[in-house]
C-alpha cells in the first residue's frame, strides 16, 4: 500500500471518527477553507483512488445482470456505459464531502501549508518514492523482526535452562 493511500485512509477514517465525535457538521467552514482543502486533496491525490468506485460498480453491475441474462450482454453493456455517464458527474459530490471532512480536522493553514509541500520537488518526490522506501523499509523490518525472535527465543530458552525450568 503507498504511502499517501496509507495517510488517506488514515487522515479520512480520523477525520470521520472526529467529526462525529465532536459534533462539528454543523460547523460553518468558509470557502477559502474549502479551497485549501481542494488544493490540498489535488496536491497529495488523496482521492484518486476514488475514481475507481463507478467503472468498478459498473462493471459488476454488468457482470451480474449479463449472467442472468447472456443473450443481452450487447445492450446491457451498453446501457450500464450509459448510465454510468449520466452519473459520473456525481463524483464531484464526493470531493465536496472529502474537502469538507479535511477542512473539519485541519486549519485552513494546515490545509495550505500540506498542499505547498506536496506541490514542491520534495513533496512530489516523496509522493513517487515513498511506497518503494515503504517496501524497503517494511522488507528491512521483517527480517529485524526475524533476528529478534530468533535472538529473544535463543536468550530466554538459555536463561530457563540456566534456571533449571527447561
Amino acid at each position: 500500500m503507498s504511502i499517501v493511500k496509507s495517510i488517506s485512509k488514515i487522515v479520512m477514517g480520523s477525520a470521520l471518527v472526529l467529526s462525529f465525535a465532536h459534533g462539528v457538521f454543523a460547523q460553518d467552514i468558509s470557502a477559502s477553507h474549502i479551497e485549501a482543502a481542494k488544493r490540498m486533496i489535488a496536491a497529495t491525490g488523496s482521492t484518486n483512488r476514488l475514481d475507481n468506485i463507478l467503472p468498478q460498480s459498473g462493471q459488476a453491475l454488468k457482470n451480474e445482470l449479463i449472467r442472468n441474462r447472456p443473450d443481452q450482454e450487447a445492450s446491457i453493456t451498453d446501457v450500464v456505459d450509459i448510465v454510468s455517464l449520466e452519473l459520473a458527474p456525481r463524483r464531484g459530490d464526493l470531493e465536496s464531502e472529502v474537502a469538507q471532512i479535511f477542512s473539519r480536522v485541519f486549519s485552513e493553514e494546515e490545509l495550505k501549508v500540506i498542499a505547498v509541500f506536496y506541490e514542491s520537488d520534495a513533496g512530489k518526490k516523496f509522493l513517487i518514492d515513498a511506497p518503494l522506501a515503504l517496501r524497503e523499509v517494511n522488507g528491512a523490518a521483517q527480517v529485524w523482526t526475524r533476528g529478534i525472535r530468533r535472538d529473544l527465543g535463543q536468550k530466554a530458552t538459555d536463561k530457563l535452562k540456566e534456571m533449571g525450568l527447561q
